[in-house]
């Protein structure tokens, strides 16, 4: 039975190889004939727009699919340039804040080294700029020697204020711009004196000066550093540097002018300033003051510091002799 199928199997395979056969050798020989060339070309000629728009869509996919990849990637690449350069701006603003304060700590050490006084560094930790004072706060205190009256100094020997209040560990100062603060300054180039007073928010005001003074916009304002009989001397030592005028005011009534000045440090941007330690200003120890104290014609010194002079010796008392 078996024998039976195959061989009817063969048969069809062998059937279906000489169709087969027989029909290639068919269009073999048609293939050639101008009928069918000519019905080729019509047939390539008909469908050639549509082959041509077929190829084409294929281009402009191809072309989508490779745009979408660069846009893909040009966005990741955006994204790793904005992550750099944000990188790069962060390690700017780092490098530009460490050139600075290395200025200003180059600065105040350049300062100490040529300082005739003892001074200590400090940073400003704390501001307090109200609508009536100027104060800011230092990270040292009296562990490190700093005492209620010390003057506080700025880079090129600017003055910036005293030691009002002083901690263990830290030290409140009283701004030169401070409402209630008053430094005796002095002309460089006439030498004249004006008593320099804190105006808010941080302008100083220099009264007092005699009328007769020219006073020249730009010039440097400095402390007098006016010593007095009887011991007295001025809370600030002499020749640090107040400001410098920029404007001035006259009354023709008047016998004294008013010059408001810049200060020469930047008070509200002070982050490193010099205390002074061993400069002694002010009434001597009271059992060295005078007796007998009045203004003198330069007027009063500030922190209720007043000129003094030498005792009155007491009047001899007047009346009949003795018989």
């Amino acid at each position: 039975m078996s024998a039976v199928f195959a061989s009817k199997v063969a048969r069809r395979r062998a059937i279906a190889f000489i169709a087969l056969l027989a029909a290639s050798l068919v269009l073999m020989a048609v293939s050639g004939s101008r009928v069918v060339v000519d019905l080729q070309h019509g047939l390539g000629f008909a469908f050639r727009p549509m082959q041509s728009a077929l190829d084409g869509l294929g281009r402009n996919l191809a072309s989508i699919g490779s745009a979408l990849a660069e846009i893909d990637q040009l966005r990741l690449d955006n994204e790793a340039l904005r992550a750099e350069n944000e990188r790069i701006r962060i390690e700017n603003r780092q490098a530009e804040e460490l050139r600075r304060e290395n200025e200003q700590l180059t600065g105040l050490l350049q300062l100490r080294s040529g300082f005739e006084y003892e001074t200590i560094a400090a940073s400003v930790i704390a501001r307090d700029s109200s609508e009536v004072q100027r104060r800011i706060t230092l990270d040292r205190g009296t562990v490190d020697g700093i005492e209620v009256g010390d003057v506080v100094i700025a880079g090129g020997g600017a003055l910036v204020g005293r030691v009002v209040d002083a901690g263990a560990t830290s030290a409140t100062v009283q701004l030169i711009s401070d409402s209630g603060s008053t430094v005796i300054g002095q002309l460089l180039t006439s030498a004249a004196t004006g008593e320099v007073t804190g105006q808010l928010p941080d302008d100083l005001r220099m009264e007092n000066i005699a009328a007769a003074v020219t006073v020249t916009l730009g010039e440097e304002v400095v402390t007098a550093g006016i010593e007095l009989a009887g011991g007295i001397r001025s809370p600030y030592p002499k020749g640090l540097v107040i400001g410098r005028v920029v404007d001035v005011r006259r009354d023709a009534n008047q016998i004294v002018q008013t010059a408001f000045l810049e200060p020469a440090a930047s008070l509200d941007r002070l982050e490193y300033v010099l205390v002074i330690l061993d400069y002694e200003g002010g009434l001597p120890p009271p059992e060295e003051q005078p007796t007998d104290c009045r203004p003198d014609e330069g007027g009063t010194l500030p922190d209720g510091e007043q000129p003094c002079i030498e005792a009155t010796p007491t009047p001899a008392p007047t009346g009949s002799a003795a018989p």
